[in-house]
């Protein structure tokens, strides 16, 4: 083991688009366990697209990432060393260890992972937070009934591409929205969307109403911006939106009330709307429900998913930028170290 670790602290905060200045790597001791801790040795990291928001220090759900603190983030770690009794040196374990190598944890909010049940990879994916994001925010916000639409935004992201599936599964028709033509035979071929709309496309309004010809009875929210504008007319009365990101607005320098504000109100009325924004901790109390059916789905084969891997922590801070900019295809993950020291 290299007598040194990394990490990746948050150097400024953006305005509008983060950029390379606003990370900065730095190298750092591989601290000592005290009592009743352990040593962490990141494997894989998960970036997401919230963790835009915990780079700003506006009013929000979470803490802000304080200038020159270690970015925010879920990841799969080894245990190397443990004072724990809770915890043996080997275990692979869920942790929060952030944009670093190495880190320390008393050990609360530790969760054991099987490597023999799915690739470990998984914990922060398929069946990890947005797994779990994905099945809550669909079953218990949307509730999805079988021949009703479902339109799923950033359908080929790790969020969206579970909805859309979980969604079939329910007997509803999938339709999702992309970014690209390859994301989309990717939706449509691969996951058995029942058809997928390219984002890009300038006819995007009137594709997405021939896709639906019966209305739209859930839309999945990731994105906001004029995926939502081409969703709004077409909503039938009490359907459903379970808002979970806005990505198209996470860069946004200054809050701007749309036109049609009021037009969306005045539907919320009429159609008898529910808009519901959630987080995915609203439903911890389902975290069994959903390990026991998505593990199922996935092991049968009727829940697929796709990785996109950036193999550095030094490359993390670009593989972000990416994100926010649709670059990913499947879930971003960064490969900090490999499986075993």
């Amino acid at each position: 083991m290299s007598a040194s670790g990394k990490r990746i602290v948050l150097a400024s905060r953006p305005v509008g688009e983060p950029k390379p200045s606003d990370f900065r790597l730095e190298d750092c001791p591989i601290p000592t366990p005290g009592a009743g801790e352990v040593l962490l040795r990141t494997i894989w990291l998960s970036l997401d697209p919230y963790m835009r928001g915990r780079m700003s220090d506006g009013p929000s759900y979470a803490q802000p990432v304080p200038v020159g603190g270690v970015m925010e983030a879920g990841t799969v770690s080894e245990v190397i060393a443990s004072n724990n009794p809770a915890f043996a040196k080997g275990d692979i374990v869920l942790s929060r260890a952030g944009w670093q190598t190495h880190a320390i944890s008393d050990g609360k909010g530790l969760a054991k992972i099987d490597p023999k049940l799915a690739p470990i990879s998984t914990a922060v994916g398929v069946l990890g937070m947005p797994g779990m994001t994905a099945y809550t925010g669909l079953l218990d916000i949307g509730k999805p009934q079988a021949g009703e639409t479902v339109v799923v935004a950033a359908a080929s992201g790790a969020v969206g591409s579970a909805v859309g599936q979980i969604a079939k599964i329910k007997g509803a028709r999938a339709v999702g929205i992309a970014g690209g033509k390859d994301k989309c035979a990717y939706v449509r071929d691969e996951l058995g969307f029942d058809d997928c709309l390219d984002h890009r496309d300038p006819d995007l309004a009137a594709r997405l109403k021939e896709a639906c010809p019966k209305g739209i009875d859930v839309y999945f929210e990731n994105v906001g911006g004029a995926v939502f504008e081409a969703v709004f007319p077409l909503l039938n009365a009490f359907a459903r939106i379970p808002v979970c990101g806005l990505i198209a607005h996470y860069n946004d320098t200054q809050a701007v009330a749309p036109k049609w504000a009021p037009s969306l109100m005045r539907a919320v009325l009429t159609k008898r709307l529910t808009i519901r924004g959630f987080i995915v901790s609203d439903f911890a109390a389902r975290h069994g429900d959903f390990l026991r059916d998505m593990s199922a789905w996935v092991r049968e084969g009727k829940v697929k998913h796709k990785e996109f891997v950036t193999e550095g922590l030094e490359n993390a801070p670009a593989a972000f930028m990416g994100l926010l900019k649709g670059a990913n295809f499947g879930k971003q993950l960064v490969r900090v170290g490999p499986d075993k020291a």
